[in-house]
C-alpha cells in the first residue's frame, strides 16, 4: 500500500476469468499485481492478509465464496480494499455499482468512485447492451413480451463443461436452463429497464468462446411503428463516441458467427428489419472472455484506480 503504484489481488485467479484478467493486468503498466501461492489461494486467513495489503481485490470466485471473500474485507474496517467482483453475488444489489460503463453518462464516474463494484455478466451485456437504449428512449415499452436467445461458446460454463468439451468434443449444440430460471435474468431485468420478466433461453455451442445475444420484435406493436432504421439510430446515438460499444452494419447474406469478436474487448450491435412482414431482430456480438468477462473486469479497474481508459 505504500507503494505509488496500485496494488491488485486476484482472488480466484486460477479460473477462465481471473486468468483472463491476469493476463490483461499484465500488459497494463502502472499496478503491482500480488498473488498468494497455490498452498495458501484457499487459506481465509492469508487471502485476508493480502486483502490488507492491496488497494482493489478481484473475486473470481463462485457466488457463495465471493461472499464470504468480501465478509474477509469488510473485516478489514478503514483499511479495506476496492472490491471487483466477477460472480452473480452483488449484481443487483443496491449498495454495489454495476460495472457496465456504458449503461449511462454518468456510469463510468459511479464506478470510479465506488469501492465496491459488480461486473456484468457476459449474456447481460449483450441484452443490456441492445435492450436499454430502445426501452429508455421509448422504442420498446417496459412490458414489452421481451424473449431472448443467445448462443455462448463452452468456456463460460465453468470447468467442468470446458474439460467435457475439450476432452470428450462435447455436443455440437445444446439448450440448457430450461427450467427459465437463469441466475442471469434478474440483472437483465433490472439494467434493461424492464418492468416484465424476459424469457431467456440460453444455449452453448462447441466452441471455445465468442457469444451472440438476440432478441425478435415485431414492430408493428412497438410505440410509433418505429422502422429498423429507427431502432438502429437511436443505439447509434447511444453509443455514439464509445471506445468498446459499436453499431455495425449486417452483411447482405444476413448471418453472423459469433468468434469474429475473440480477444477483443468490443461489443457489436446490430439490427435486422423485413420491413414487408415489420419484423426485426436485436443482435449483439461479443467474446463471452472479453467484453463479457475479463475485458469488461479490467475496464471497469481502470476506473477505479484512476488508470486512463486504455484502448
Amino acid at each position: 500500500m505504500a507503494s505509488n503504484q496500485p496494488s491488485v489481488f486476484i482472488d480466484g485467479e486460477a479460473g477462465t476469468t481471473g486468468l483472463g484478467i491476469r493476463h490483461r493486468l499484465e500488459m497494463v503498466p502502472g499496478i503491482v499485481l500480488r498473488s498468494l501461492p497455490e498452498a495458501q489461494r484457499k487459506d481465509p486467513s492469508a487471502r485476508q492478509d493480502m486483502m490488507s495489503r492491496c488497494d482493489l481485490v478481484v473475486l473470481c470466485l463462485p457466488d457463495d465464496a465471493a461472499r464470504e471473500a468480501v465478509g474477509l474485507a469488510g473485516a478489514l474496517g478503514t483499511g479495506a480494499p476496492k472490491l471487483l467482483d466477477a460472480s452473480t453475488a452483488h449484481r443487483v444489489d443496491p449498495e454495489w455499482t454495476y460495472g457496465f460503463p456504458e449503461l449511462a453518462p454518468d456510469q463510468p464516474g459511479k464506478i470510479a468512485m465506488s469501492r465496491k463494484v459488480a461486473n456484468p455478466g457476459c449474456y447481460p451485456t449483450g441484452a443490456i447492451g441492445l435492450l436499454r437504449p430502445l426501452v429508455q428512449g421509448g422504442l420498446i415499452p417496459s412490458d414489452y413480451p421481451i424473449t431472448i436467445s443467445a448462443v455462448s461458446g463452452y468456456s463460460g460454463g465453468g470447468r467442468s463443461m470446458i474439460e467435457a468439451h475439450d476432452r470428450d468434443g462435447g455436443p455440437a449444440f445444446e439448450l440448457y436452463s430450461l427450467g427459465l430460471e437463469h441466475k442471469h435474468v434478474p440483472e437483465i431485468e433490472l439494467f434493461a429497464g424492464l418492468s416484465r420478466r424476459p424469457i431467456f433461453i440460453p444455449s452453448v455451442g462447441h466452441f471455445r468462446q465468442g457469444m451472440l445475444v438476440s432478441v425478435p420484435l415485431y414492430l408493428d406493436d412497438l410505440p410509433g411503428r418505429p422502422t429498423g432504421g429507427d431502432l438502429r439510430e437511436a443505439l447509434r446515438a447511444f453509443y455514439e463516441g464509445s471506445a468498446h460499444v459499436a453499431v455495425a452494419l449486417g452483411s447482405e447474406q444476413g448471418k453472423l458467427e459469433p468468434e469474429v469478436l475473440n480477444g477483443t474487448d468490443r461489443l457489436d450491435l446490430y439490427v435486422w428489419a423485413n420491413e414487408r412482414h415489420r419484423h426485426a431482430v436485436l443482435v449483439a456480438r461479443l467474446d463471452n472472455l472479453g467484453k463479457g468477462a475479463s475485458g469488461a473486469a479490467v475496464q471497469n479497474l481502470r476506473l477505479m484506480l484512476d488508470l486512463g481508459p486504455g484502448v
